[in-house]
Order: C-alpha cells, then structure tokens, then sequence
C-alpha cells in the first residue's frame, strides 16, 4: 500500500475524529446555554384583569394558548404554567425568562407582568420584641396595668361590636378624661359599648356632600359605626383587644389571642 494513502486516511481519520470532538463540544455548550437559560426562568404573574368568560376551564385554555404562541410548543406552554388564576379575575404565574416576560406584557391583553417574590415573616411575636409580653411581670405593660387608663381612637372602617374581644370583663370605670359618646344608626346603638369599647361615631356628611345619596343594599355598608367588611374590627383587636384563652381556628394553632394593650379602651371613628 502506497505511503501516500496512509498518510492520507490516517489524516482523513483524524479530522473525523476532530469534527466528532467539535461536535461534542458544540452539543456540550448548546446544553449548557439550555441550562443557564433555564436557570434563569422565575415566576411571574401575569395579570389580565377582568376574566372575558364564566367558564372557568375556558380560562384556564386562554391561558395555555397565550403561553402557547410565546413559547412556540404546547409542552412548553403547560411546563411554564404555574398556576392560573380563573375565578374572581383572570391571570397567571409562569415560569419565564426576563425577555420572555418582556413580551408578554407588550401584549395588548395583558394589564400587568410582576416577578413573583418570596416573603418572610416579620415576625411573629411582635408583643415580645416590643418588650410588652404579658408574661413577664416586670415589664411597661403590667406596670400599667394592661393599658388600663389608655384610649386607642380608632379611624377605620367600624367596628363589629359583638366579637368576643371587645368584652369588659373585670375591667374598672371608663377613664375620667373620656368626653365621647356612642353613636346609634343602622344596626347600632349606645348599648353596644361598654367599659371596653367606649366609643363609637360614623362620618358621612362629606359623602353625601359629594354625591348626593348612599345606597346601602348597593355598597353593603351600614349608615352607622357598624363595620361592614372587617378591617376596622381587625385594626381594633390588634391594638387594644381583651384576653381571650383557649382561641384556635377549628381546633388548630390553639392559643391566646389578645392585643397590644390588653385592658385599654377603644374607641372607633368611622
């Protein structure tokens, strides 16, 4: 065999050999590109505002097919899905890169794109770190007796009078310094205060200076300082609530509830 074939198909060989090792070298970095693009999805919500159908699973398919046409494939689309949001408003959380959430949200459908974010707790004993933790005898808080002179004025949205953490049980006469009163109104009246929620009074002449009339069936609300979705209920409770024991929700995370200043008195302006 002459030496130049040999030559030839050893150096033929080696450049199969180096093609095949260019290769590899390719499909390893195109892997490792697919990789870090993949490390880079996070999940977004993608906000479409009002939902365009009562079908829920119709929703639901809107929001494959928006996903779909991003992605360029049905599997895609369902592995990016996260979760979609169908009933009270229309949306979705997907997993995205940065420029594919770019795109997205210069859809003409689309209301808003928000990264989605991890939240921590605060805390959870926020009566502790304030150093107003009832078990310790020798604190601010039992030195004044629990807020036992204070009055908490309250501008929220009401009060629910009957919830059990505005009870008055052994508490003293309503502080010499307090001039309010209980106001009634709709579903409301003076004997709904007591020595704990001393008192009470609703805002609504600016309202109808505005607009003329409030209807109640329409918004909900009460013409009183009866609050109608809570907050202020909430607000009131966190700030000056009594002792309750043994409170759990359907027999979980069974406790004390209580507020900041346990025995202080409440007063709530609507």
């Amino acid at each position: 065999m002459e030496l130049s074939y040999l030559l030839g198909f050893r150096n033929h060989r080696s450049s199969i050999i180096l093609v095949v090792l260019s290769l590899v070298i390719i499909l390893n970095g195109q892997s490792s590109f697919v990789a870090r693009v993949g490390a880079e999805s996070k999940v977004h919500i993608v906000y479409l505002g009002e939902k365009q159908h009562d079908d829920p699973d119709f929703v639901t398919e809107s929001h494959h097919r928006m996903l779909w046409s991003l992605l360029g494939s049905q599997e895609d689309a369902h592995d990016s899905m996260v979760h979609s949001f169908r009933h009270g408003f229309s949306g979705f959380a997907a997993k995205l890169t940065k420029s594919q959430a770019k795109k997205i949200a210069d859809l003409p459908e689309v209301v808003h794109v928000i990264p989605d974010k991890f939240y921590k707790l605060a805390t959870t004993r926020t009566w502790d770190y304030l150093g107003l933790s009832a078990a310790n005898p020798k604190n601010l808080l039992n030195d004044a007796n629990m807020g036992e002179q204070i009055i908490i004025g309250v501008l929220d949205s009401g009060v629910w009078p009957e919830s059990e953490v505005f009870n008055d049980n052994g508490m003293g006469p309503v502080p010499s310094q307090w001039k309010g009163d209980c106001e009634s109104g709709e579903m409301f009246n003076s004997s709904h205060c007591n020595k704990k929620l001393i008192g009470a009074k609703y805002f609504i002449s600016a309202f109808l200076a505005k607009y003329g009339s409030f209807n109640a069936t329409e918004s909900l609300d009460f013409i009183s300082p009866r609050d109608y979705d809570g907050h202020g209920t909430h607000v009131a409770t966190i700030a000056g609530g009594s002792v309750l024991p043994n409170i759990s929700y359907k027999g979980l995370a069974g406790g004390t509830v209580r507020g900041g200043a346990p025995r202080a008195r409440i007063a709530m302006y609507k």
